[in-house]
C-alpha cells in the first residue's frame, strides 16, 4: 500500500474516494458547475492537487456510467499525472451526445484516478531493433 498525499486547493473540493473496497480507481469530483453542450468540451477543475510518489503515475480515466448513459468521455484519456506535478487536477470533459447538454454540478463524480507503478527507463539508442512477428504493422494499418 502507498500513501497518496492530497491537498484541497478550494474548501468546497471533494476528496477522492473509492466507491467500493478494492476498487482500482478513486472517484474525482467536480468543483464547479459547467454546462457542456452537444459536441462541446470543457476543462473541469477538481479543486485538488495530489502528490504522486516517485516511481508512480496517476491516470485520469472516464467513468463508464457517464459514458454509457450520457456519452461523456475524456478527450485525453487517460490523462497523465506525473510524479513531479503539483498543480490542480483538471478533467478534460467531452460531450459526444448529438442533442443533449450535460450539466456538471459541484460534487458530481466525473472521472477516476488510478495510480500505478511505472518503471524508470533508460533510453538506449540502437542502429536496428530486434525483429518481431508484428514488425512495423500497426498504428491503424491493415497492411499484411
Amino acid at each position: 500500500m502507498i500513501e497518496l498525499p492530497v491537498r484541497r486547493l478550494r474548501d468546497e473540493a471533494t476528496l477522492p474516494s473509492q466507491a467500493y473496497v478494492g476498487d482500482a480507481g478513486l472517484d474525482l469530483a467536480a468543483c464547479d458547475r459547467h454546462e457542456v453542450g452537444p459536441g462541446e468540451r470543457a476543462v473541469i477543475p477538481t479543486g485538488l492537487a495530489v502528490e504522486i510518489p516517485a516511481g508512480y503515475a496517476g491516470f485520469v480515466l472516464p467513468r463508464s456510467g457517464l459514458a454509457a448513459r450520457h456519452g461523456i468521455t475524456l478527450l485525453n484519456a487517460p490523462g497523465l499525472i506525473d510524479s513531479g506535478y503539483r498543480g490542480e487536477v483538471l478533467v478534460v470533459f467531452h460531450n459526444t451526445d448529438a442533442n443533449d447538454t450535460f450539466v456538471v454540478e459541484p460534487g458530481m463524480r466525473i472521472a477516476q484516478l488510478v495510480v500505478m507503478a511505472v518503471p524508470e527507463l533508460r533510453l538506449v539508442e540502437q542502429a536496428e531493433l530486434a525483429h518481431s512477428e508484428r514488425g512495423e504493422r500497426g498504428f491503424g494499418s491493415s497492411r499484411v
